[in-house]
């Protein structure tokens, strides 16, 4: 995580190459791929492309070209079975006497966020010999030199290193200027069998370059040696930037043995300029690095740290992995869930040298796409606060810090570095959100020094909706102010999305007010909830959803740093309003409230009838007939939820944007909110729906996009584990509740331990794979116990 990615495809072929401290989609060296060759007894031996057949269409210019020898035989088909964090690829080719599969991964450890941060992917061969002889069998990996380029005069080096663990090509080009964004190293290794005994059969050759010449020479070059006897070499005088590493291993028959390559990668130049985010003046190219390499030296110690301990890296991710498989709980949630966390991985999320957690909303193919780890946006995630504590924390210290002005505004948006001014703007969902947050960062924890420590800044915070032209400037619990907002606008006036957010964070607050010491303050936030929840309830409910009640606004009776340039020019007659739509996310308040455990915000009976609503109004079966004019995500026949529905309303001359898309991270939400209320079937159905359209055959299942490729709005999808976890923990109180019937298991976590639980007949067991859980009362399907315990990592306790 944080330290950029190289993306797998289904045929088993390295794409996009985002480790240059930007995203950076298509971006691939002129030739990187692996290669196998095998010889059964005294056959014939077969050399192949370690990739399954290049797929139709063929197109280009020059047909496909030539980049990465398109025109040299691959095996005949594969099978890729994704399960995040781990690809598995099965190959199939007649004309190969041995069976070859790939698992590919990298660490991804919850908790354990350096671990998991590591820049190193880690691609495992398994060949198996089902023949009656013996096979000799070589994996080759041939990648040019992909650091930066001098213009002027191409001075890359590629230099072979060995140690007990590993072997391989160091590459860099240390004549590029020191602060150059490509300027770093790169690694081809392979592991080494155990002991490195070429009389046991293992070999390893390489070439620190192909012979350099004309034409394509250097391909035909390297294809005539490898393919002649499966090994490499010896060097030519004259050596190009394509680098190759070759693994021997021979291998008895009805066995099998694997062939283990790291690339690892270190690329310290991280600027705002560089990945796309928003300086103060004059600091766009100002150094802000990254967290990774700070740890590690350059690409071959990311490699050794990696090899060194692959096996407690490897055992801990299947943990992790098999702790989600081996939940009963439906296997599209489970797919959901996991598929997102890729998120996380990608150039969306980084570290910066002081390793900080921050994020954009999502990435264009060569950029962050909106930058400042966007609080209206990274609100909707609570993948965070369960996986990687840290992470919230690090949010939620830039928001309450950083971020916040001398009036308690939070602006929305984070600058790097943290100098000159901040922001010029304050969203109401989003401070809102993040008030809600930071009560869940603490429940998940039960961290008393840490609410203390925080305390005063989120008061302040909740404080900032009185100011005078502020959103609730008459103090009655209800937002009747200019509400910047996630769709890119203002509304004006009482609204659902907003002012049950404003409930939200009013519960949030007087819960942690109340832990804090603060009892006035607590009482203040619980009367202002009461007034503003009854409000709500009889004025904006219409029976069946909430609505917006537009109220205009003289300018000049406005707050500063509330209103933008992308709503409403005139805000005494505003456009870009919901009005009397039915607003897919209007009851994101209590979302949030039902995984922080804060109860219900309005009257339970309007909220189960919201729900109805939005699943009658915005739930589309089939976009056949959908006319939009806006960003197009579903089309055709496929269903969806949709942002906004006008079916009982006349749509506003001018809509609010966005408002006839349909957004995956929306939809999640959605499906959590109707798990959580009872109605799973909805739930399951709305999940069911998105990732059938991200089936990896119409879009790729682990890229779900919105304002950029992998949208961090779409973590929301962990939110419907947690839903349908039926597991709840307060760490404050020491308390779980599970409610769920016998046999059913499912994974938890909180923000000092994850692992496993399974429902009995006579209660639950409950076990820790990481970190502890501090219980101490236990209520499972209404049977209270006071276990007064902690668990420890690996153990189990009976509730």
């Amino acid at each position: 995580m944080c330290a950029g990615c190289i993306s797998l495809g289904g045929r088993g072929q390295l794409r996009d190459w985002e480790i240059f401290n930007r995203p950076d989609k298509g971006n691939n060296p002129t030739y990187a791929f692996p290669a196998i060759w095998a010889q059964a007894g005294t056959r014939k031996p077969v050399a192949r492309v370690l990739e399954s057949r290049i797929q139709p269409p063929y197109s280009g210019s020059s047909g496909l070209g030539a980049n990465n020898a398109p025109g040299l035989t691959r095996l005949a088909s594969a099978t890729f079975t994704g399960e995040f964090p781990f690809a598995r690829i099965d190959f199939t080719d007649a004309a190969l006497p041995v069976r070859v599969s790939l698992e590919a991964f990298t660490p991804f450890i919850p908790h354990e966020p350096d671990d998991s941060g590591l820049p190193v992917a880690i691609l495992r061969y398994r060949v198996s010999n089902p023949g009656a002889t013996p096979a000799k069998v070589s994996i080759a990996w041939s990648i040019d030199n992909p650091t930066g380029r001098n213009p002027q005069k191409d001075t890359r080096v590629n230099d072979y290193r060995a140690s007990d663990r590993l072997a391989g090509i160091v590459m860099g080009n240390p004549d590029l200027p020191a602060a150059d964004p490509l300027r770093g190293s790169f690694m081809l290794a392979a592991l080494l069998p155990a002991g490195h005994d070429p009389s046991a059969g293992a070999r390893v050759t390489y070439l620190r370059g192909w012979e350099r010449s004309r034409w394509w020479n250097s391909p035909m070059f390297f294809w005539d040696d490898f393919s002649a006897d499966g090994e490499l070499g010896p060097e030519a005088k004259d050596l190009g930037t394509v680098g190759a590493l070759c693994l021997g291993r021979t291998i008895a028959s009805g066995t099998h043995a694997d062939f283990t390559f790291l690339l690892a990668w270190h690329f310290p130049n991280r600027t705002p300029r560089r990945c796309g985010w928003s300086a103060p003046k004059g600091e766009e190219d100002a150094l802000i690095g990254n967290h990774y390499t700070t740890r590690f030296a350059d690409a071959w110690a990311a490699a050794e740290y990696a090899a060194e301990h692959l096996t407690a890296l490897g055992q801990k991710t299947r943990r992790f992995s098999a702790a989600i498989r081996e939940s009963t709980i439906p296997p599209v949630i489970k797919d959901a869930a996991t598929a997102n966390l890729s998120t996380l991985v990608t150039p969306v999320c980084f570290r910066t040298a002081d390793g900080e957690f921050h994020g954009f909303e999502g990435a264009n193919d060569h950029a962050g796409c909106c930058h400042g780890s966007c609080a209206h946006v990274w609100n909707y995630e609570t993948a965070t606060a369960h996986l990687f504590p840290s992470f919230a924390r690090s949010l939620r210290a830039v928001t309450f810090g950083y971020d916040l002005d001398e009036a308690g505004g939070i602006r929305f948006r984070e600058q790097l570095p943290h100098s000159g001014e901040r922001y010029n703007l304050a969203a109401a969902d989003g401070q809102m959100g993040q008030i809600m947050h930071a009560c869940l960062d603490w429940i998940l924890s039960g961290d008393e020094a840490w609410l203390r420590d925080m305390w005063p800044r989120v008061k302040r915070a909740i404080e900032f909706a009185w100011v005078p032209g502020g959103w609730d400037a008459d103090k009655d619990g209800v937002l009747e102010g200019v509400q910047h907002n996630t769709y890119d606008v203002e509304f004006y006036g009482p609204n659902p999305l907003c002012g049950i957010f404003y409930l939200g964070a009013l519960r949030a607050a007087e819960e942690m007010a109340r832990a804090a010491g603060d009892t006035t303050s607590a009482s203040d936030y619980r009367g202002l909830f009461e007034r503003g929840s009854k409000w709500i309830d009889a004025n904006l409910f219409n029976g069946e959803f909430y609505v917006q009640k537009i109220q205009g606004i003289p300018k000049d009776k406005i707050a500063p740093h509330l209103v933008s340039n992308m709503g409403s020019a005139d805000t005494e007659n505003p456009e870009y309003q919901v009005g009397g739509g039915c607003l897919l996310d209007q009851l994101i308040g209590q979302y949030l409230a039902d995984v922080a455990g804060l109860g219900p915000l309005l009257a339970p009976a309007n909220i189960r009838k919201t729900l109805e609503s939005i699943w009658r109004y915005n739930y589309k079966r089939t976009l056949e007939g959908h006319d939009s004019v806006q960003r197009t995500y579903v089309l055709n026949d496929e269903p969806a939820l949709m942002v906004c529905d006008y079916g009982k309303a006349e749509r506003p001359h001018v809509p609010f944007p966005y408002y006839a898309e349909s957004w995956t991270g929306q939809e999640y939400l959605a499906a959590a909110h109707l798990i959580f209320a009872g109605m799973t079937r909805e739930g399951i159905e709305a999940v069911r729906n998105v990732r059938a359209r991200y089936d990896g055959e119409r879009r790729n299942p682990w890229n779900e996009p919105e304002c950029g490729h992998h949208y961090a709005r779409a973590l929301s999808s962990w939110s419907t584990l947690l839903a349908a976890s039926n597991f709840r923990y307060h760490g404050g109180r020491r308390s779980v509740t599970i409610k769920a019937p016998p046999g059913f298991r499912c994974f938890w976590s909180t923000a000092t331990g994850w692992g496993t639980f399974r429902v009995t007949q006579t209660g639950a067991v409950l076990r820790v794979d990481h970190g502890e859980l501090r219980v101490g009362t236990a209520t499972v399907n209404g049977k209270r116990s006071t276990p007064d315990a902690t668990i420890a990592e690996g153990k189990e306790l009976a509730l």
